[in-house]
């Protein structure tokens, strides 16, 4: 796992090209504490999550689900699987706004990484497949619900139950992600969306936070929206106005 911060931005970068970036337990437990080391620092406003060797993850690495499979209820099974989940949340649950650079397979475990993030900058040509019925395995990682609130029940009908295949251009049509663009372009792409937000990284945080509160899941009630935005809102009138211009 490799994270390297520039103006604001933290690029997060699994580092595992052999094995197109599959997720071990090692590796899902490095992500989480990267994590953490970005929320305890207060000059990132925006993360970049990409893959490295082309591929952005391959899923669950194949040594995590066959432990699984020999015995689901064993202990060490258990905190296996608890610890690619862990790294799902802990994803969604950063301070700062999250953008996948996805080039290449998004698989499984993968796909949930991508969808656990706040915005999906994607290859034309990247590969988007649930993968757990192909491999006769039930969802997991709330992959429903990650779908179904990035673009409906439908896509996730489509692409989680009866196991569709989509590129980044479907990806894009369907609202999975925000843009697609040719594969050399995804990483530079995503860090232009986020440098932004990685230039005031105190705004930043508070936005994502009312953000996430309010597009959920599950969204709030427009009233309630309000209410969520006022405090922070008063706070940045606060700030804007003991800044000094130039």
């Amino acid at each position: 796992m490799l994270c390297e911060v520039s103006a604001g931005v933290a690029v997060v970068t699994l580092a595992a090209p052999q094995r197109r970036n599959a997720l071990t337990v090692e590796m899902a437990t490095e992500l989480e504490a990267v994590f953490d080391e970005i929320d305890a620092r207060q000059d990132v406003g925006a993360v970049v999550l990409r893959g490295s060797g082309g591929s952005f993850c391959a899923g669950a690495d194949l040594g995590v689900l066959s432990g699984a499979a020999q015995d689901p209820l064993d202990d060490d099974a258990q905190r296996h699987i608890d610890a690619l989940y862990g790294s799902f949340l802990r994803v969604g649950r950063c301070r700062a706004a999250s953008i996948a650079a996805v080039r290449g397979p998004a698989v499984g475990a993968g796909l949930n990484l991508v969808l656990a993030t706040d915005l999906r900058i994607v290859a034309r040509d990247a590969r988007l497949i649930s993968g757990f019925g192909r491999i006769g395995v039930h969802p997991g990682g709330g992959h429903f619900t990650l779908l179904s609130r990035a673009a409906g029940r439908d896509a996730a009908a489509g692409v989680g139950l009866f196991g569709q295949e989509i590129d980044g251009e479907r990806a894009a049509a369907l609202g999975l992600a925000w843009q697609a663009v040719d594969d050399t372009d995804v990483e530079a792409t995503a860090l232009r969306t986020a440098a932004r937000l990685g230039a005031d990284p105190a705004l930043s945080r508070r936005m994502t936070a009312s953000f996430r509160r309010e597009a959920g899941p599950p969204a709030t009630s427009w009233d309630v929206g309000l209410e969520v935005e006022r405090g922070p809102q008063m706070w940045s009138f606060r700030r804007r106005a003991s800044t000094p211009t130039t």
